[in-house]
C-alpha cells in the first residue's frame, strides 16, 4: 500500500489530528471500525501507515459490525475483500454479527433509522473493542462530517453540538478518536479510487436518502456562491471550542 496518490495528505491530516488532540499514547491498541465504506478503509490503511513512523508505539485490530441486512430480505455483506486487506496489512480482523438491520427496521420500524443505527453500531464497536483488548476506537468522520453535523444539530434540533475529536465513554472505558477530522471528503475520494479499495456497498434500504445526505447537498449548494463556507463553520466551531475542538497549531487549510 505504499505510494498510492493521495495517501501522504491522509497520513499528513491524520498525524496532525492525532498530535493536536493527542488522540494516541504509547503501548494504545486502536481498534478501527471498519464499515466496508471508502471512509473506515482509508482510515485503516492510512493507520497502518501511521503506525510505521509515529513516535508513540501504538498496534491495531480491526472491528466490522455487521448489521445483518440479510435478515431483512437484502443482499448478505461479504466481508472477505476486506479479511484479505487486512492480512495484507499485518492486522487482526473480526467481524461481529448483529440484530442492528431487524431492531431498526423491523421491530422499530424508525423512519428516520440513522441515529439509533449510529448508536448501536457504535455501542458494540465499543463493547467488541474491549473484549478484544483495545483501548481505544477509531472512527472515520471527517472535516465534511464534522460540519454537517453541527449544521443538522442546529437546524433540526436547535442546538449547537458536534461529535468530539476525542471522548471518553465511562461506560465501557473506551476512548473514541477520529484521526481524519481534518481530511475532507474529495481527500478521501481521490485515495480510494488511487488505491482501488475493497469498498462494501451498504445494503441498508435507508442508504441515500438520510437527513444527512440532504444536509450535504445544501452546504454544497450555498459553497458554490459562498467558496470557503465550510471551512468559515469548521474555523468557528474550533474557535468556540465546540465539544472539544480547538485551532490547530496550523491554521490553513487547502479548499483548492
Amino acid at each position: 500500500m505504499k505510494g498510492i496518490k493521495g495517501q501522504k495528505r491522509l497520513l499528513s491530516f491524520a498525524r496532525r489530528a492525532c498530535d493536536d488532540y493527542a488522540m494516541i499514547e504509547d503501548g494504545d491498541v486502536v481498534a478501527v471500525g471498519v464499515s466496508g465504506g471508502k471512509d473506515s478503509l482509508a482510515l485503516l490503511i492510512t493507520l497502518a501507515g501511521l503506525k510505521r513512523f509515529y513516535p508513540k508505539k501504538f498496534s491495531l485490530i480491526a472491528i466490522t459490525i455487521d448489521p445483518a441486512f440479510d435478515e431483512i430480505g437484502k443482499e448478505k455483506a461479504d466481508f472477505s475483500p476486506i479479511e484479505k486487506l487486512c492480512d495484507e496489512l499485518g492486522i487482526k480482523y473480526h467481524v461481529e454479527k448483529s440484530d442492528i438491520a431487524k431492531i431498526v427496521f423491523d421491530i422499530r420500524k424508525e423512519t428516520n433509522p440513522c441515529s439509533l443505527c449510529a448508536k448501536l453500531r457504535r455501542g458494540m464497536l465499543c463493547d467488541t473493542a474491549k473484549k478484544l483488548g483495545a483501548n481505544k476506537l477509531a472512527l472515520g468522520h471527517h472535516f465534511d462530517d464534522a460540519v454537517q453535523t453541527f449544521m443538522l444539530n442546529l437546524f433540526y434540533e436547535g442546538r449547537i453540538g458536534c461529535f468530539s475529536p476525542v471522548s471518553f465513554l465511562d461506560r465501557s472505558g473506551i476512548t473514541v478518536i477520529r484521526p481524519f477530522i481534518y481530511a475532507q471528503e474529495k481527500d478521501l475520494r481521490y485515495f480510494t479510487s488511487a488505491a482501488d479499495l475493497p469498498v462494501v456497498e451498504s445494503e441498508c434500504p435507508a442508504n441515500k436518502k438520510t437527513e444527512r445526505e440532504e444536509m450535504k447537498k445544501l452546504l454544497n449548494s450555498i459553497e458554490r456562491e459562498n467558496k470557503g463556507l465550510r471551512h468559515r463553520i469548521f474555523g468557528a466551531m474550533q474557535r468556540a471550542g465546540i465539544d472539544g475542538y480547538k485551532e490547530s497549531k496550523l491554521k490553513e487549510y487547502d479548499d483548492e
